[in-house]
C-alpha cells in the first residue's frame, strides 16, 4: 500500500511539472505559428487536404511494425495476440501524448497492465522494456545516420554545426554504450544501484530497486541467450518504423511544399531531428511548440521555408492527436478512464516490484 501511495503522489508532481511545460510549450507554438505566418501554414495545409489520408495510412505501418516487435519480445509460453498489442500500444501512446509527463510514469508500464489478462505482468513488463531497448538502438542508429548526412550534405551555421557534432558523439558513444552493455550482458543497472547503496545511499526506493533491476537484466539477458533467430528480425521491424517515418514526412512535404521539390535526404535529415526532438521533448505533451520551433529552423537551412517546416509538424500534430482520439476511444470502450488507468498502472507497477523482490520465483513466471 505505500509504494501505492508513494507512486500516486510521484504522478502527482509529474503531473504538475507536466502541465508547465505544456504551458510554456503552448507559448512557443504561438510564437513560432505567428512567425511562418498563419495565412502561409494555412494554404500548406489546404494543399494536403485529403491526402491527409494517406498520411494516417502510412503512419499506421509505423503503430504496426513496433505492435509487432512487441509480440516477438514475448516470450514461450507465454504468447500476445497482435491484436492485443496493437489496442495496448494504442491506448499506451495516447497517455503518453496527452498526459502531461505520463511518457515517464505512466504510458510505457500502462501497456502491459493493458494486456494483463493475456501475458502475465511480469512477462508483459519485460517484453515492453526489450521491446524499447531494441527501438533505442534503431534510435540512436538513425540520428547518427540523419545527423552525418546534415553535416556532409549542407552548409551549416557554426552554432548548428557545433550542436550536431555533439549530438553526433553523444548518440554514438550512448549506442555502442547500450550495444556493449547488452552483447557482454553487463549488469549495469543493478551494479549502480548497488554502488550507491554501499556508499550511503539507503533509501526505501533504492533498496526496492535493486530487485526489481536484477530481475529485469536477468530477464533481458536470458532473452538474448534463447532467442537469438529473433534479435535480427525485432531490430528490422523497428527500422520499418522509421522507414515509415522517412516515407510520411516525404509524402508530407510532396503535398505542402511549393517552393522545393522533397528529396529523401531532406526527408530523412528530418525524421532524424524529429526522433532528437521527440526523445528530449518527451515530456511535452504532443512535443508542442518544440516539434514547431527544431523542424521549422531546420526547414529553412534544407531550402524549404521556416513555414513549410510548422506546417509538416501541425500536421504531424494533428496526426498524433488522431490516432490519440483512437486510444482514448478504446479506453473509454473498457470503461477506462485516463485516472483509472493511471492507478491501474501504478497498482501494476507495485505488483510486479513485489514479484522482483521475491526470490523463489524463476525468471519466467509472473508476480
Amino acid at each position: 500500500m505505500n509504494t501505492l501511495t508513494n507512486s500516486e503522489s510521484n504522478s502527482r508532481r509529474f503531473a504538475h511539472v507536466g502541465i508547465i511545460f505544456a504551458i510554456l510549450g503552448l507559448l512557443l507554438f504561438a510564437h513560432f505559428v505567428r512567425k511562418a505566418g498563419i495565412s502561409e501554414i494555412g494554404e500548406g495545409i489546404k494543399r494536403l487536404g485529403v491526402a491527409f489520408l494517406l498520411i494516417l495510412g502510412i503512419s499506421a505501418i509505423r503503430y504496426l511494425a513496433r505492435s509487432l516487435a512487441w509480440v516477438k519480445c514475448v516470450e514461450p509460453p507465454y504468447r500476445l495476440p497482435f491484436r492485443d498489442a496493437f489496442a495496448a500500444r494504442l491506448m499506451g501512446d495516447a497517455l503518453g501524448n496527452i498526459v502531461p509527463l505520463a511518457s515517464v510514469a505512466v504510458a510505457e508500464p500502462s501497456k502491459a497492465a493493458f494486456v494483463r489478462d493475456r501475458v502475465p505482468l511480469m512477462a508483459g513488463l519485460s517484453a515492453v522494456a526489450l521491446e524499447n531497448i531494441f527501438y533505442s538502438l534503431s534510435v540512436g542508429l538513425l540520428i547518427f545516420s540523419g545527423t552525418s548526412a546534415l553535416l556532409l550534405s549542407f552548409p551549416l551555421p557554426k552554432p548548428l554545426r557545433f550542436a550536431s557534432i555533439a549530438l553526433l558523439v553523444t548518440t554514438a558513444s550512448l549506442t555502442l554504450l547500450g550495444y556493449l552493455v547488452i552483447h557482454k550482458q553487463w549488469k549495469f543497472l543493478s551494479d549502480t544501484l548497488s554502488f550507491l547503496s554501499k556508499h550511503g545511499v539507503r533509501t526505501s526506493w533504492l533498496q526496492k530497486a535493486i530487485p526489481r533491476a536484477e530481475t529485469l537484466e536477468a530477464r533481458i539477458y536470458g532473452f538474448y541467450d534463447r532467442n537469438r533467430g529473433r534479435l535480427l528480425p525485432i531490430f528490422a521491424l523497428e527500422l520499418c518504423f522509421h522507414l515509415a517515418g522517412i516515407a510520411e514526412v516525404y509524402t508530407t512535404l510532396w503535398f505542402i511544399s511549393d517552393v522545393l521539390a522533397p528529396t529523401l535526404l531532406a526527408a530523412f535529415i528530418l525524421e532524424s531531428v524529429n526522433r532528437v526532438i521527440n526523445v528530449v521533448f518527451k515530456f511535452v505533451p504532443l512535443r508542442t511548440g518544440v516539434d514547431e520551433a527544431g523542424t521549422g529552423m531546420l526547414s529553412s537551412v534544407l531550402g524549404f521555408t521556416t513555414a513549410i517546416g510548422v506546417t509538416l509538424a501541425i500536421i504531424r500534430k494533428a496526426r498524433d492527436i488522431f490516432w490519440a482520439t483512437i486510444g482514448v476511444a478504446l479506453m473509454a470502450h473498457r470503461g477506462l478512464s485516463v485516472k483509472g488507468v493511471s492507478k491501474n498502472t501504478e497498482e501494476a507497477v507495485a505488483l510486479s516490484s513485489a514479484a522482483a523482490e521475491a526470490p523463489s520465483l524463476p525468471a519466467g513466471d509472473s508476480g
